[in-house]
């Protein structure tokens, strides 16, 4: 017997291949029929990101933390009069939001940097085009996907709630009002032992009445 184990039997790859072939013509077909059957992917897949315009405050975050410099951001400053105030204030416009998904890696770091939740992974993935030029979605398209975001999942009734919902909480209360933060107490404090009765302490046999003095 040769030191290569015998792979110099001719035919033997040959062989190993069929081998191959005929054990999967045995096993049953996984292969889905796209487009005519859509496939079942989970809710939060990685399809396209859209981008709700409202909540957008033009931080330039997602435009500065993206690896690829596929987003395009341009805005304004306009003022705004609040009544009562000593002067107008400026609030940033968004004028331009592009991402270009011709060069996007679908890392998804934008919509985790962005602090106001402007940012949405939606499960839609049939946006393909003919000219790579299309590939570039304005803010119009972008906002087109959020009809296509999944819902959140429901929050959890035994955690802690979250910040928006404390100050709230905390608002609707009024000042001084006791919260839930402040009223429950720490699992790590062990409670007060409960107060004992206080111990009767003997009197000197010379303070005690005498016979003649009792009434």
């Amino acid at each position: 017997m040769s030191d290569n184990g015998g792979r110099d039997v001719p035919g033997k790859g040959l062989l190993d291949g069929l081998a191959v072939t005929f054990k999967t013509m045995t096993k049953r077909s996984t292969t889905q029929q796209y487009p005519d059957v859509e496939p079942d992917l989970p809710p939060r897949s990685r399809g396209v990101i859209a981008l709700s315009e409202e909540n957008c405050t033009v931080c330039m975050l997602c435009a500065r933390e993206c690896p690829d410099w596929c987003i395009y951001i341009d805005s304004h400053k306009e003022e705004v009069v609040v009544p009562g105030a000593a002067r107008a204030r400026q609030r940033n416009v968004l004028d331009r939001f592009d991402i270009d998904f011709s060069l996007c890696m679908y890392c998804g770091i934008c919509i985790e940097v962005c602090p106001f939740d402007a940012l949405h992974w939606t499960p839609e993935f049939e946006y393909a085009e003919t000219d790579v030029l299309s590939l570039l979605h304005d803010k119009d398209r972008l906002g087109e996907w959020m009809r296509t975001v999944p819902p959140p999942p429901a929050h959890d009734v035994l955690g802690e709630p979250s910040k928006e919902e404390a100050t709230a909480a905390r608002k609707a209360a009024g000042p001084g009002a006791a919260t839930a933060a402040k009223t429950a107490r720490p699992s790590s404090v062990r409670a007060a032992p409960p107060a004992t009765a206080a111990r009767a302490v003997p009197k000197p046999p010379g303070d005690a009445a005498s016979p003649e003095q009792a009434p």
